[in-house]
């Protein structure tokens, strides 16, 4: 698992991982409710619309996608990246949809149209949260625990 976000109400999670999917979970009863596959490659990143109607994905495979979450059916395939999506966020009213990429680029996406329309750019090199994979004495250490 890659990604995970709460919907709205906190009734549902959605996941994505490395096996290309989206799962849509009911986090009162514990069970998926749905899987959306589409993707290529890695799901990377996840993310409600402030509705609670929708779910944007980002993948390695340099898209980003809109799922219906009632019917399960994907919206839109947003293209326009050159490198893997690395992380998705819907705008506070539902309208847009951001996405960042190893492109170094960030897009704004019209949910409507599916356009993309504002590319920014000026990051002029990648820096991850963390720089490699921590031991588990650097996350003891971190999140302040001895065992």
């Amino acid at each position: 698992v890659t990604s995970v976000a709460f919907s709205p109400d906190l009734k549902r999670v959605a996941s994505g991982s490395r096996d290309n999917t989206v799962r849509l979970w009911d986090v009162t009863i514990g069970s998926c409710e749905a899987v959306f596959e589409n993707h290529s490659r890695e799901v990377t990143s996840v993310a409600f619309s402030p509705d609670g109607k929708r779910v944007a994905s980002g993948s390695e495979d340099k898209t980003v996608r809109l799922w219906d979450v009632a019917s399960g059916s994907c919206e839109a395939v947003l293209e326009g990246h050159s490198r893997s999506v690395t992380s998705v966020a819907f705008s506070p009213d539902g309208k847009r949809v951001a996405s960042g990429s190893g492109d170094k680029t960030v897009r704004l996406w019209d949910v409507a149209s599916g356009s993309c329309d504002t590319a920014l750019e000026g990051h002029s090199t990648l820096s991850p949260a963390w720089p490699s994979a921590p031991t588990g004495s650097e996350l003891r250490r971190a999140l302040g625990t001895r065992r």
